[in-house]
């Protein structure tokens, strides 16, 4: 029986939000790999919201996915097959090799896993470039400081939950902002936060000033816009503002909404600045180490939202700007 590579492409690029008409299905014998290569059996698929500025013909961090092309992310899989000197048959990988049910690869960017150690998934998440995001991202741009009050909107997600978490650990007092009772109510009694914001359900200016009464030392903004305006008005001198992401722009058709209170940085001192991941690569496996220790001591407590089936990729995809996950979303290829 013939093992077909199920993969989605992309067909158009979105105006706002990704649609149907954005992807391509397509299924298609498996090629055959040449000396160097090797085929990977991909088990679980990244979801992250960087995914739809890639989509972008715009000038970016990295290259826009080109039209026709497999759709990138991070991926997590099994060596099946193996003509290169470093991968033999039963190594597990990530790296970005797209949302498909195998790849084959001469090996580049691909980096060995182990499923002993920790969950598959946690490499895409936790252990893998969400985590990394955050820890570079909080402990590098943000630099906390114990005692310091830190701000995390986003906080129900990937980045957002680690960052609250690893804050905690250096000393700081955490308020995490996200959409819904039932996800504040986890950052609180499960993740350790002193405080949540519900942004569908409160004032997010008003909760600021009862949740943070010493004001806001480091915010660790995933989400822009409105949020990030109002974080603006209780900042301290000298306050770090992380730019992590503005997954409330990402499928905008107007304008990105800039932020109308930066005159505060001013006011302040205040530093604005942007954190890309890849920039600290040669340091990750100093912040893999750490991360899983502080998970091995139960400083840190991981929450994956795992969704079964390659077919569902374009409603899962949708599931991040919706706020519906909880946690790290990750799709399982089979289901």
């Amino acid at each position: 029986m013939t093992t077909m590579n199920k993969q989605w492409r992309l067909k158009e690029r979105p105006v706002g939000e990704p649609s149907a008409d954005t992807w391509q299905y397509t299924e298609s014998e498996l090629s055959t790999i040449s000396d160097g290569e090797l085929l990977i059996k991909i088990e679980y698929i990244s979801i992250d919201p960087a995914m739809r500025g890639w989509l972008n013909d715009a000038k970016s961090y990295i290259a826009p996915v080109q039209i026709g092309e497999v759709m990138r992310a991070g991926t997590v899989g099994e060596v099946i097959e193996s003509k290169h000197e470093k991968f033999v048959v039963g190594d597990y990988v990530a790296g970005h090799n797209g949302v498909q049910s195998y790849a084959v690869s001469d090996g580049t960017g691909l980096h060995k896993v182990d499923p002993k150690l920790a969950p598959l998934s946690y490499y895409l998440g936790v252990l893998g470039m969400p985590g990394m995001t955050g820890y570079f991202g909080l402990l590098k741009t943000g630099q906390p400081k114990a005692g310091e009050t830190v701000v995390v909107s986003g906080a129900a997600g990937a980045v957002g939950g680690l960052v609250g978490q690893i804050a905690k650990i250096k000393g700081c007092r955490v308020v995490g902002i996200a959409g819904g009772s039932d996800k504040c109510k986890f950052l609180v009694d499960e993740l350790g936060f002193d405080a949540a914001i519900d942004y569908k359900n409160e004032n997010v200016k008003k909760a600021l000033k009862e949740t943070c009464p010493q004001g806001v030392d480091v915010y660790f903004d995933n989400v822009g816009g409105d949020i990030l305006n109002d974080v603006l008005t209780q900042i301290n001198l000298h306050a770090r503002i992380v730019i992590c992401g503005a997954i409330s722009q990402y499928n905008a058709t107007t304008e990105v909404k800039g932020p109308s209170n930066y005159l505060s940085l001013l006011v302040n001192r205040a530093r604005m600045e942007g954190i890309v991941v890849f920039d600290n690569i040669k340091e990750y496996p100093t912040a893999m180490k750490d991360i899983a220790g502080w998970i091995q001591s139960g400083d840190i407590t991981v929450k994956d939202h795992i969704v079964k089936g390659i077919e569902t990729f374009p409603s899962t995809l949708m599931m991040l700007f919706k706020g519906e996950n909880f946690g790290k979303l990750v799709l399982k290829v089979e289901g």
